[in-house]
């Protein structure tokens, strides 16, 4: 049983290097598909072409495509990521700085969409056919069905534009902005350390309202998810024996059926979290989030295939990474398939 785990999670693990290496395959060739010259991009539309050569040479794109890929290959193997137009900064150094941003949405997003949508899940599949469980599906399906920038852009109109309930977009209010060290650049987690309450509630304030936006889709996949988990659970013969008994109804949904289907619901958990990281975007975007996201997309618009690049690379990992932890924890606590 040991040797059959171990050759299972040996040979997850086995894939990891074939996966990355198609990823840093896939954004190399989207850096040279794109209809923007990297050497534009540096030296601009208006120097002269022996610049615009000498650059060219420097960068190695005067070399065959696939020694180009082989020089990006060993650059990414050394952490160098390139340099970014936009800020002069290295690529790695942003995304540093960047990446905090979204983590901390993305986390609260996560907290509220499971404290919401798994709850909603169970009471859906215990009242099937019911007007409950007709209403959390229907909420559910307008989660999946209004896209995230319709919702982001009500979202502010209705609670901040009119009923003025939230801050504006931004992360914080321009009179706290640097009130605290930098130290995990999470500015809630900093303000903590700090010991400064105005900004961390001035922090909390501007962090709900996006994150509700993405808990709210992120809520509606976990209940769906929850509720298909828990109709075939409820529909078992262990339950019907347990009901058999005369156990409590409590103890029959959340110890027997939901105890059975939380493996299962921690991989949907899991790539949900993942999901939220690279969706972001939009979010970012129209809440002036100052985050992965976003400095994706000023990227783009500023044809800085450095940062597009290392971006799109990290975020891609960070989905893998949370793949590859969602498929360990299946295997380690489903003992189906000890």
């Amino acid at each position: 049983m040991a040797t059959t785990r171990l050759r299972a999670l040996a040979g997850t693990l086995a894939s990891v290097p074939v996966t990355l290496f198609g990823l840093a395959l896939v954004t190399f060739l989207i850096g040279r598909v794109m209809p923007i010259d990297p050497v534009l991009a540096i030296v601009g539309d208006r120097a002269p072409a022996d610049v615009v050569a000498a650059t060219r040479l420097e960068l190695g794109l005067d070399k065959p495509l696939y020694v180009q890929f082989w020089i990006y290959l060993g650059k990414l193997l050394q952490g160098d990521f390139g340099r970014s137009v936009m800020t002069s900064h290295t690529v790695l150094d942003d995304i540093g700085h960047f990446l905090p941003a979204t983590l901390e949405l993305a986390t609260v997003a996560i907290v509220i969409a499971v404290l919401t949508g798994v709850p909603l899940g169970v009471l859906a599949a215990v009242r099937q056919g019911t007007k409950v469980d007709h209403t959390i599906r229907v909420v559910c399906l307008a989660g999946h069905s209004v896209p995230v920038f319709v919702l982001a852009l009500l979202s502010l109109l209705v609670f901040y534009a009119t009923l003025q309930w939230a801050p504006g977009p931004g992360r914080q209010s321009v009179v706290y902005e640097d009130m605290v060290p930098v130290v995990t650049n999470l500015i809630t987690v900093d303000a903590l350390i700090a010991g400064d309450r105005d900004v961390f509630w001035d922090a909390v304030s501007h962090l709900l309202l996006p994150a509700g936006v993405l808990a709210y889709f992120s809520m509606a996949f976990i209940a769906r998810m929850t509720r298909a988990f828990m109709l075939d659970a409820l529909a078992e013969e262990y339950v019907i024996t347990a009901r058999a008994k005369g156990l409590s109804a409590t103890r029959v949904i959340w110890k027997h059926a939901f105890g059975n289907i939380a493996v299962r619901l921690i991989t949907v958990l899991a790539l949900t979290y993942a999901g939220l990281l690279e969706g972001a975007v939009v979010t970012e975007t129209v809440f002036s989030w100052p985050g992965l996201g976003q400095y994706l997309t000023i990227s783009l618009l500023n044809a800085d295939m450095n940062a597009v690049l290392g971006a799109t690379l990290v975020v891609g990992v960070i989905y893998l990474g949370f793949n590859l932890l969602a498929d360990l924890l299946y295997q380690l606590m489903d003992p189906r398939v000890r």
